[in-house]
């Protein structure tokens, strides 16, 4: 039946975001938890060391590679109609990389549910857009979205740890199934369709030039992250650039891009959108940085590991909640500005840890860097979403997870290869340990873990504290160079958004509808 979508959302409107907001939640515990399993599939599968590499990378790969294209394609064929098809994939590809027996397998499902989370993100945000006319109530359901992607990254180790202690690895990709089938039982009840009158057809030459944009590009950081600075990956770097030109000057000659450029006319769009991809640059290594930190410095196991980070949730969430309300009475410059400030003063604690006094200072400084953060990434998503026309939002919102792509690659790759370059440059091996684990761990700390576990127990301690104490000095300088760079964003993002009011006092993109109507089933 038709209806319409009321003005200010009503217990309909917050079922559907909850509806929305835990796929979201399983699949970025989803995402994390591989990483734990890659062990017990790798000697259960006999995969080989490229193939684990594919195993780990075809779904970055092809998720930040489809998301452009998956974003426009809801606006055109209906977001909700896409999201379901979405679910769907993304569940039934899940039982299938469960329950494979060969790497080959493993791999096609997950360059499947690469595809398929592709479709999830930008039409979840895109539909919260449409759920949600009010601006502040939209503000404060793009923070609770927020909390459940944020806190997947963090509680994925712990769940992911409890469970391969229990069931075997397979069962690791079964998290998100439930949530996916809770998606297409009740998403056709209480999901609203929308789809852009106008949009015109899908560009193909588009999409493929967007990949070949994409896919290079990311392939080169990554690689960049793992190997340092090599021919192959700056080569793949190059050209995903020369391709990405290529398609910004097609988008610019269609009457029907896939890509409307005309987005980032906006200030608010563009600051926003820049601000995001810096935050996520940033933040996502440092968080790398501290994982490593908590299991090779302090020697906890990944289940202990997720535990020590749950007070940097707790502060996520609690920011992520109280950003959108505190950005209704005041400037969001200014609370994003002051969030920024709180993480700052994060990374300098982070400068003071040390090898031997125990977790307590990393996980301060990680849980202030948390606290900080959430009003850039609600705000930001707020500020992004409200900018672009409704029948624009899911270009809008996966340029907002693509621009998070390209921040995180970037960072492993820039802030990894610094925190290594001073590792390497540091570290020199104890007399007396056998050559061969010494030269192991020259690579990193963790070879040199991996290194010590042979060793006698004196000859192992020899071995890792220096070691250790050279990872400590990389993530000083990675704290402080990113402390720098933040600081210089919080003043770039004031300066530009300061002319922006409170949320609710203006014009706000859905405000200027008198009434939106759209399809309910």
């Amino acid at each position: 039946m038709n209806d319409t979508i009321p003005v200010k959302a009503g217990w309909r409107e917050w079922i559907a975001l909850a509806v929305l907001a835990l796929p979201t939640l399983l699949v970025s515990i989803d995402v994390y938890v591989l990483l734990l399993a890659l062990p017990q599939l790798t000697a259960d599968l006999g995969a080989s060391s490229v193939e684990q590499l594919w195993i780990t990378d075809i779904y970055g790969f092809l998720l930040a590679g489809f998301l452009i294209t998956m974003g426009t394609l809801g606006d055109r064929i209906g977001r909700k109609k896409l999201l379901l098809i979405g679910a769907a994939a993304f569940g039934a590809a899940s039982v299938v990389a469960a329950y494979s027996t060969s790497p080959a397998m493993l791999i096609a499902s997950r360059a499947v549910l690469g595809v398929a989370g592709a479709i999830l993100t930008p039409s979840t945000i895109s539909l919260i857009r449409t759920l949600f006319r009010d601006p502040k109530q939209m503000g404060l359901a793009i923070g609770l979205w927020g909390t459940c992607f944020s806190a997947g990254a963090v509680i994925g180790p712990v769940i992911g740890g409890a469970m391969l202690t229990q069931f075997w690895w397979g069962s690791v990709f079964l998290l998100g199934v439930p949530a996916m089938v809770l998606l297409l039982v009740a998403g056709p009840f209480l999901l609203p369709e929308y789809r852009a009158s106008d949009a015109g057809k899908l560009d193909l030459t588009s999409v493929a030039l967007s990949l070949a944009a994409i896919l290079p590009v990311i392939y080169g950081l990554k690689e960049l992250a793992k190997n340092g600075w090599q021919v192959l990956p700056v080569a793949g770097i190059v050209i995903g650039l020369a391709f990405a030109v290529l398609f910004v000057g097609r988008q610019q000659r269609l009457e029907h891009p896939l890509l409307d450029l005309r987005l980032f006319a906006s200030r608010p769009f563009s600051t926003a959108l820049g601000g995001q991809m810096f935050g996520t640059l940033l933040m996502g290594a440092i968080m790398l940085f501290i994982t490593r930190d908590l299991q090779l410095v302090e020697g906890l196991s990944p289940f202990a590991a997720g535990l020590w980070m749950m007070p940097a949730i707790v502060a996520n969430t609690v920011s992520f909640i109280v950003s959108p309300i505190l950005a209704r009475r005041f400037r969001p410059a200014y609370v994003i500005g002051a969030g920024l400030a709180i993480s700052v003063s994060g990374l300098i604690v982070l400068t003071q840890t040390d090898t031997t006094s125990g977790p307590t200072t990393l996980v301060t400084g990680f849980a202030l860097i948390f606290l900080g953060a959430g009003p850039l990434v609600t705000l930001s998503i707020h500020l992004i979403m409200a900018s672009a026309p409704p029948e624009k939002a899911g270009s809008a919102g996966a340029l907002n997870e693509t621009s998070g792509q390209f921040g995180f690659a970037f960072g492993l790759a820039a802030l990894g290869s610094i925190g290594a370059a001073v590792y390497n440059n540091l570290f020199t091996p104890p007399n007396g340990v056998p050559a061969e684990a010494a030269d192991a761990a020259r690579e990193s700390l963790a070879d040199a873990v991996v290194a010590a576990k042979d060793l006698p127990a004196d000859q192992a301690r020899a071995l890792l504290a220096p070691a250790r104490e050279a990872f400590v000095s990389g993530l000083h300088l990675v704290a402080a160079i990113s402390a720098a760079i933040l600081a210089v964003v919080a003043v770039l993002i004031v300066r530009l958004l300061r002319d922006v009011p409170p949320t609710g006092t203006q014009s706000d993109g859905e405000d200027n509808e008198k009434e939106e109507r759209v399809q309910v089933d």
